[in-house]
């Protein structure tokens, strides 16, 4: 099945991309672990809440997606848009 001519790219072996998901999950790990730990100077009061800017951030990435979904359905032309003539 390999191809030895075949240019093999870093992210092609499954290994690899394993090995970069449990680094992203162990410095995830990590960083919520500091949370509990360095002090924050912080400007409101939920700020103190434990997981605070993680979960604010998967908050806002949702929304993120979601609303670009809807976008894409109001700005969203059709697939001849440019072979149409005027």
């Amino acid at each position: 099945m390999h191809d030895p001519k075949k240019k093999q790219y870093l992210f092609d072996n499954p290994k690899n991309v394993s090995r970069l998901l449990g680094g992203f999950y162990v410095i995830c790990g990590i960083l919520l672990l500091l949370d509990f730990v360095l002090h924050r100077h912080i400007g409101h009061s939920w700020e103190h809440l434990p997981g605070f800017y993680a979960i604010y951030g998967f908050v806002a990435c949702v929304l993120l997606v979601l609303i670009a979904k809807e976008l894409r359905k109001l700005l969203m032309r059709k697939e001849d848009y440019y072979d149409v003539d005027q």
